[in-house]
């Protein structure tokens, strides 16, 4: 059986498992966090839900690859959605959602939607309009799902991942790229990154970080996934000639060596598939917590013994350099098999951290008390 055939199989797996865990109940109880951190159910009943992006009227939209679209309002303010919308439904893998002056906007595929005025239209949403089509898809529309985001400048960052385990470079994929909100002024500001599904931007530097899943194939240990950092435009991140900042593929490593290209900012475990990450910028958490990195790790699929499905924390110093990788809430992985996978993160006002999971079709709420 061929890899995209055994891609084929592991997702009608993965929905078979969700459909499992959601008749068996959520695990919370399974769930170790640091001392003083607690998590609680933010909302249920949100299948597949992925991408999160929390508008300034303070609705949370929500992003899948089934089709669908959330709006989640939490109307009288204790921490927990009290209504779930289904704002758009039959969408091409519509995972990336963000807001801007009132308007959502949606990542399909290959093309990038907005809702306008949706805050007003939440129970009547309005008819879409194209912000920009032509994203490069391949032919199975393999890592061509995206997460999107509105950069300090104003500017939509969309990705184009490689539609391949490993492949030959292209201008077409492995680039993120930004743009005017009306789709004008499209630019190409990075390449060399195989598949990245979450992105921000350091509070104080400005600077973009991201994550960067790596390929498969390579044994269980190798290659690391990446978290890498773009101080400039115009770098390129190695794929497909390296991994990891110094491992040079199999297939495309003759080719042009590791030094040619900017090494990650500190290196993920192997296939814990790193998706969603942010800085964390709340007043909830210890002081030790600013500005540090939260990353959702969705969980391997093909290794033997299975790794991810957690959050985990990268800590920097103060110059932004990243100082180490640890684990931070853990627990999804159980030793009969995972009950749920983390997707994103995200930092809401009152300083607690959602993260969505697409495998139990919630979002959590981690708090600390002290």
């Amino acid at each position: 059986m061929n890899h995209k055939r055994w891609f084929v199989l592991l997702v009608l797996l993965l929905v078979m498992a969700s459909t499992a865990s959601a008749q068996s109940g959520l695990r919370l109880d399974t769930i170790t966090l640091p001392p003083g951190f607690s998590i609680s159910l933010y909302a249920a009943d949100v299948p597949g839900a992925r991408s999160l992006t929390l508008s300034e009227a303070g609705t949370l939209f929500v992003g899948t690859r089934r089709g669908s679209v959330y709006a989640l309002t939490d109307a009288d303010g204790d921490q927990q959605a009290d209504q779930v919308r289904v704002i758009a439904r039959g969408l091409n893998s519509p995972n990336g959602v963000a807001t801007l002056d009132g308007a959502l906007y949606v990542a399909e595929l290959g093309r990038v939607l907005r809702y306008d005025d949706i805050e007003t239209r939440l129970d009547t949403p309005p008819a879409p309009v194209v912000v920009k089509d032509g994203f490069y898809v391949g032919g199975d529309g393999l890592h061509a799902w995206k997460f999107i985001a509105f950069g300090p400048d104003g500017r939509l960052y969309v990705p184009v991942g490689f539609p391949c385990n490993v492949c030959a470079d292209s201008d077409q994929y492995g680039i993120l790229t930004r743009m005017n909100p009306d789709g004008t002024d499209f630019e190409t500001i990075a390449s060399g990154i195989r598949n990245t599904v979450g992105f921000d931007w350091h509070p104080t530097t400005g600077e973009l970080w991201f994550t960067d899943n790596g390929r498969d194939w390579m044994g269980d240990d190798q290659p690391p996934d990446e978290l890498n950092r773009m101080p400039e435009t115009g770098l390129h991140y190695g794929f497909p000639y390296c991994h990891g900042g110094t491992i040079p593929d199999p297939d495309f490593g003759a080719r042009r060596p590791c030094s040619d290209f900017t090494p990650p900012a500190i290196n993920l475990g192997p296939h814990v598939a790193a998706l969603g990450m942010r800085f964390y910028t709340g007043e909830m958490f210890p002081d030790e917590y600013m500005n540090q990195i939260f990353i959702a790790e969705h969980g391997s699929w093909n290794r033997t013994t299975p790794i991810g499905y957690q959050v985990s924390l990268v800590r920097l110093d103060d110059q932004g350099a990243a100082l180490s990788y640890e684990p931070f809430a853990t627990g999804w992985l159980q030793p009969g098999g995972a009950w749920g996978r983390p997707v994103d993160v995200l930092v809401m006002p009152d300083g607690a951290l959602l993260v969505s999971d697409d495998l139990a079709g919630v979002i959590y709420r981690i708090s600390y008390t002290g």
